[in-house]
């Protein structure tokens, strides 16, 4: 979930240029025009030598968005927020951007919300919506396991959201505003079949948003790619009208954590199981976590749709056909 995503993406991203260069490896096909945007995060094999100008050339044949994730501070650095966006032009894609201001793990802040630091936030903000104008603009990710994990710091965090929703409408109109939930937490499922938690559907109420947003990471919770419901996603439509996203897709691929084993085939079983269970519904954007496997921890570290050495995995063809 993010909280194994954020922390990664944010520290890793310290772009300060990029130049457009072939890589090595054959690229993958074009996709098939699609009812909804496809992309993943930032998620090169490394950002040493030409992998990150490969990742962008896979990007640019065969996604249509990237997202960039990260502290919120961030925007206000000119560094791998501005970066990503700036290169949107030239590789051919739409930048997602979105901030958090506290840890995924803990639920504590990265820096007090008084009210110099949410000027600090409010003013990066305006002027990077002012310099970049970005169709996609995310505050707050798993906001659900965020209350849960800190109560009152989210109590204290809805309001100043709103606010900062109403200032970048009027600043930038065209620019889509929302912050993310976790699916499988907000319906209240047992993570690992141990952490049982309450449905919260209720807090999309709460936030401005122009579309709903959710991870979702079904084989933390369901064994099987079999066991999941016919209404896993359709459930959605039962609490809100809005466009939905899909900020972070995951399953891993490997016959690991004991218990829950999965493998290739079933990952690549998985992303068509998704893309039939939602078809019917009004998804505006789909996003796998990672391009490529990852040095994190499992599962996670074979969520990748291709492996570290650059081979495409089965799921790599089932998302991008």
């Amino acid at each position: 979930m993010k909280k194994l995503v954020v922390g990664l993406l944010g520290m890793i991203l310290l772009l300060c240029s990029c130049t457009r260069q072939a890589g090595e490896e054959t690229l993958g096909p074009l996709p098939a025009p699609d009812d909804f945007l496809r992309g993943v995060s930032v998620s090169p094999k490394s950002y040493q030598g030409n992998d990150f100008a490969e990742f962008l050339e896979r990007v640019k044949r065969s996604q249509d968005v990237l997202m960039w994730a990260g502290d919120w501070i961030e925007i206000s650095r000119e560094g791998a927020p501005v970066t990503i966006s700036e290169l949107a032009a030239q590789y051919g894609y739409i930048p997602i951007i979105e901030v958090g201001h506290y840890s995924q793990e803990s639920g504590e802040l990265n820096r007090p919300l008084n009210a110099d630091n949410r000027q600090v936030y409010l003013e990066s903000t305006i002027d990077f919506i002012e310099k970049v104008r970005p169709l996609y603009f995310g505050i707050g990710v798993e906001i659900n396991v965020f209350a849960d994990k800190n109560p009152q710091a989210y109590e204290e965090f809805v309001p100043f959201y709103n606010e900062v929703y109403d200032v970048i409408k009027a600043t930038s109109p065209e620019t889509k505003v929302f912050t993310v939930f976790q699916l499988e937490k907000i319906k209240g499922l047992p993570m690992w079949e141990i952490e049982a938690c309450e449905p919260r559907w209720e807090m999309i109420d709460r936030f401005k948003t122009d579309i709903v947003a959710f991870t979702t990471y079904p084989g933390l919770f369901y064994r099987n790619v079999s066991d999941i419901p016919d209404d896993h996603y359709t459930e959605i439509i039962a609490h809100t009208s809005k466009p939905i996203a899909f900020t972070e897709i995951g399953w891993h691929s490997d016959p690991r954590p004991e218990g829950w084993e999965s493998s290739q085939k079933e990952q690549a079983e998985f992303i068509s199981r998704f893309f039939e269970l939602t078809k019917t519904m009004n998804v505006e954007m789909a996003v796998w976590s990672f391009m490529y496997d990852l040095d994190v921890f499992e599962p996670f570290n074979t969520m990748g749709l291709i492996t570290r050495d650059g081979v495409e995995k089965l799921s790599w063809q089932e998302w991008v056909k």
